[in-house]
């Protein structure tokens, strides 16, 4: 992946912050500071993977009003070679850059299933690839080429629309997971404020101090380890609840990282803010 301006800047703007956090060590700002300083990190590259399903999902939609553009026109007689030509200049969004190349192959001689093939490589989407396969075998073999065509629209429009369907049925699931992943921070926050400062309290394995909470090996382990436990437990069930929503609203894991991001920056901001409050 090719690292851009602001992936720079971001990752700059963290260094720097993870520098500054150095001097606040020992107090109970280290841990916002340098979770802070690599969520800013990290944020450049979300928006960039946000960015790219975007595009893929644009691309998709646009291949199936190309290919139903396609269709028409060679089932109006032009042969297919001409066809494409013909509609290189209507709007196709992402993929105008793509038609065009296509075009212009055709138009110096390249073979159709070549410019089909580079077509397909420079869109690099599975769908997209899968269909033009179909096209470019359709042509060689010599076959009712409107025939093939409107079969692969046909195949590209029930793809698209099962797709939508199942993103529509799943909404409600996403927002369940993201009422339950609420339900849980609660949970872990009540642990570490109520429940645990209570059972220290009652505790017959060790002497017992404001700052920490013994253990049977006759250790104890003081609030900020406590703290600090509790939020990687938080962290690391944000990332997978996040790529598993992702995977399930559009089958996609990569597109689960925005939702691991962002419950991620949630369980961050509130459990390293409860914990200045809590403890001030």
């Amino acid at each position: 992946m090719e690292i851009r301006k602001s992936q720079i800047i971001g990752l700059a703007l963290a260094f720097l912050i993870v520098l500054v956090s150095l001097f606040f060590m020992q107090t109970k700002i280290f841990t916002l500071l340098i979770g802070m300083g690599f969520l800013i990190g990290a944020f450049p590259f979300v928006l960039s993977l946000m960015h790219e399903n975007k595009i893929a999902n644009e691309k998709e939609e646009m291949f199936l009003e190309f290919a139903r553009d396609l269709v028409e026109s060679v089932k109006a007689g032009t042969p297919i070679n001409r066809s494409i030509t013909n509609i290189r200049n209507k709007p196709y969004g992402a993929l105008n850059p793509h038609i065009q190349k296509l075009s212009n192959q055709i138009h110096i001689g390249v073979p159709l299933r070549i410019a089909l093939e580079t077509f397909s490589k420079d869109a690099n989407n599975k769908a997209i690839s899968r269909a033009l396969t179909l096209i470019g075998q359709a042509e060689q073999a010599g076959g009712d080429i409107s025939e093939i065509l409107e079969a692969v629209a046909n195949a590209v429009s029930t793809s698209d629309k099962l797709k939508k369907e199942r993103k529509s049925a799943i909404s409600t699931l996403v927002v369940q997971g993201y009422i339950i992943f609420f339900v849980f921070i609660a949970i872990v926050l009540v642990m570490e404020f109520q429940i645990l400062p209570m059972l220290s309290g009652v505790s017959s394995l060790g002497d017992i101090g404001v700052a920490g909470l013994s253990v049977g090996g006759g250790g104890t382990i003081n609030a900020q380890q406590m703290a600090n436990a509790f939020l990687y437990m938080l962290l690391v069930q944000g990332f997978f609840t996040g790529l598993t929503i992702g995977k399930l609203a559009e089958g996609n894991v990569k597109a689960g990282v925005k939702h691991s991001f962002a419950l991620m920056l949630i369980a961050f901001l509130i459990s390293t803010g409860a914990n200045i409050i809590m403890t001030h």
